[in-house]
């Protein structure tokens, strides 16, 4: 009998996929890469037609020496990796290291571990796609020189152990751009007025917000126009000029791409985007079913396709009519149009079994992958399922040429939300306006007026970030979990109550790249860069060409860097203390954490403290000095030195000058000035802007 050999990535799939086959298969697993460029050297000749210079990794040779065996003994071999790029070059890398040229070598995928996408997958077995791993090997070789050629000179201008590439330096510098934008950001001062109405009849008052005038909708900007308006408004009569009833339909959402799993998993369960694809990794690899064995329960991760195939649709179809009622299931699929490159046209990220509820699987996943797995489940069958029918009701209330309106809505059917509620939404009113028509009399019972500020746009977490990455075109659906990890273990950012903030180490790094390669920290450069990858993939443009297009102008940015950066000076600045235990004026160093204060006498005087930064400003509650701080995780702050005794502490600069309204203490803001009691909202400029921390 003929024997066959399958490899594939991760020794989790091995068992899955051995059940799937006869005895005549035999299923071995390469643990991802066998071949990489050297860790030792940047591992691409320059000058000899950017040839990559691939070696056996470090600790692969048993596991390469056991799969030549099995390959010997073997007629056919199925290169069974990933279904994307880099699974793709995998395949290539084995043909290789395996020397599998004049076998019988055949590649196939399969975009779920269940026993019919893995049968159907030897019947659609191909040669490899050179485009596919040509993209990949471009990416590589972008990365490698990237990395290898810029993050040497972070070493000599600031200190060793910093790091960058080409998506995670655009990362950083999106997160920092909105830190400046929010520290730049000024209030600006607005006013709501709603006003409640008795309706004969009703017990409950009619609540109606200010919208303008019947010609025009209008802001009220302070307070002096808040009182115009209710001045015209005294003893008016207030008349029902609109009453409209209609229908109102909410579209069921699309099932999960790998952004939007991301997404919605750090939103609804507070996983990390490295948590929510580890978890992802397992569930889709296979798990132990009591009565079932081991199956693949979701189909693969790493996607930003929203198709669902047609047997995929025809299972949910039946399940919802069982379930649900016929009412509650569509025929035509819910599916988005892209005009953006979908990656090898995968399905979207979706349960393999859609009987397989979370109910029927909660005894055999963990907290963690139930949780998870509900989430898949519910968008997938939501997406299935007809849209949402609200009732609504939309009322205008006139009176001396001012407009306030009510609008309400009642769900007349759930459609998806018998499934599926995103918390995004906001909670619709379940009862509509009775007793109210142009007829109506209405009689003013009273105003409530609030005062509100405008709020910066928010600091990014690392679900928004996910989706700016995606929404600018920058990496793909593998690369958005490793970036945020990458500058994050890098100590560039820090995570605080899901929110990303930048530390003093990321914007100097920050400031570096867009001083020196401001092409490589380009949004659009970065994202022009994937258009490219997705032609090398498609076969319309030579990997090679990307690559010597884009080196030589890299090498001329770094030699111009070594020529024209200054060292980044961030250690041993002499301090004005003193050190206690052998009198010595201690010194200014920098370590992993920030700056700290050391003696000088190291290492016969070992005495260190932390290190604050005067700002030359009194603290407004006791006096003392104000001194830039960081958190715990590296967010810099300002508060004062006496601290816990005294809870001053602020998030922008103070400066020497208090408020001439409130009294308060002002703080830079950009080139403004701003009073830090919020509801006060006084603002002038700044004249001189004070010295950068």
């Amino acid at each position: 009998m003929a024997k066959n050999l399958v490899i594939v990535e991760s020794p989790a799939k091995v068992k899955t996929i051995k059940k799937f086959l006869g005895t005549n298969y035999e299923v071995i697993a390469s643990n991802g890469h066998v071949r990489d460029l050297p860790k030792s050297q940047l591992g691409i000749d320059v000058n000899n037609d950017f040839e990559p210079k691939y070696i056996t990794i470090r600790g692969k040779g048993d596991l390469l020496a056991s799969l030549r065996k099995e390959v010997k003994k073997a007629d056919k071999i199925y290169l069974a990796t990933d279904p994307d790029r880099e699974g793709e070059a995998i395949s290539w890398h084995l043909m290789y290291a395996l020397k599998l040229e004049g076998k019988k070598v055949y590649r196939i995928t399969f975009n779920e571990i269940t026993k019919s996408a893995v049968k159907e997958s030897f019947k659609n077995a191909r040669e490899l796609d050179m485009g596919l791993v040509d993209a990949q090997q471009a990416r590589r070789c972008l990365d490698r020189m990237v990395g290898y050629k810029i993050s040497p000179l972070l070493w000599a201008k600031v200190k060793r152990g910093l790091s960058a590439g080409r998506v995670q330096s655009v990362a950083l510098r999106i997160i920092c751009d909105r830190e400046e934008e929010i520290n730049a950001f000024i209030p600006e001062e607005y006013w709501t007025l709603d006003a409640a109405f008795k309706i004969p009849g009703e017990k409950k008052p009619l609540i109606a917000k200010y919208y303008g005038t019947t010609k025009e909708k209008k802001e009220i900007s302070s307070r002096e126009e808040l009182n115009i308006i209710k001045k015209t408004l005294e003893n008016a009569e207030y008349k029902v000029s609109d009453v409209k009833n209609g229908e109102r339909v909410k579209k069921a959402p699309l099932p999960f791409t790998t952004s939007t799993l991301q997404q919605e998993a750090s939103k609804t369960l507070n996983f990390s985007t490295q948590k929510t694809m580890r978890i992802a990794q397992q569930m889709y690899e296979g798990i132990d079913i009591k009565g079932n064995g081991t199956v693949g329960i979701i189909t693969y991760l790493r996607t930003d396709s929203t198709r669902i195939s047609d047997e995929a649709q025809r299972m949910a179809n039946e399940y919802i009519i069982d379930n649900y009622g016929k009412d509650y299931a569509v025929t035509v699929e819910n599916d988005k149009k892209s005009s953006q490159k979908i990656q090898d046209a995968h399905e979207a990220i979706r349960p393999t079994d859609i009987s397989l509820t979370p109910a029927v699987l909660k005894d055999s996943l963990s907290r963690d992958q139930f949780r998870l797995y509900q989430l898949i489940w519910k968008r997938f069958t939501a997406s299935r399922m007809a849209a949402a029918i609200y009732e609504t009701t939309s009322v205008k209330i006139d009176a001396e040429m001012q407009r306030f309106t009510v609008a309400a809505s009642r769900l007349k059917f759930d459609g998806f939300l018998s499934v599926y509620t995103d918390d995004d939404e906001k909670e619709e009113n379940n009862t509509l306006i009775k007793g109210i028509d142009k007829d109506t009399k209405l009689k003013f019972d009273s105003f409530e007026e609030k005062q509100h500020f405008t709020q910066p746009a928010p600091h990014y977490t690392e679900a928004s970030l996910v989706r700016a990455l995606e929404e600018l075109g920058i990496g793909r659906p593998s690369t958005y979990a490793p970036t945020i990890t990458t500058i994050l273990a890098r100590r560039y950012i820090v995570k605080e109550n899901k929110n990303l903030y930048v530390t003093e180490l990321g914007e100097i790094v920050n400031k570096i790249m867009k001083e020196a390669f401001p092409s490589i920290v380009d949004v659009n450069f970065t994202a022009t860069m994937e258009a490219l990858l997705d032609g090398v993939a498609d076969g319309n443009v030579k990997w090679k060409t990307v690559i010597s297009n884009f080196y030589p102008d890299l090498a001329d940015a770094v030699n111009k860097a070594e020529q024209d950066l200054e060292k980044v000076e961030i250690a041993d600045e002499v301090s004005d203390e003193i050190c206690e235990v052998c009198g010595r004026q201690m010194v200014i160093k920098y370590g992993t954490h920030g700056r700290f204060l050391a003696c000088p006498g190291f290492p016969e005087c070992r005495n260190t403290k932390p290190y604050f930064e005067k700002i030359g400003v009194d603290c407004p509650k006791c006096g003392k000095d104000i001194v830039l701080k960081k958190t715990k995780k590296g967010r810099m702050y300002y508060g004062c030195i006496d601290n816990p005794q005294c809870d001053f502490m602020v998030w922008q600069r103070p400066v020497d000058k208090k408020c001439p309204r409130c009294g308060e203490i002002m703080l830079q803001k950009g080139n403004k000035l701003v009073c830090s009691e919020q509801n006060c909202g006084y603002v002038e400029n700044a004249g001189k802007k004070p010295a950068e921390a």
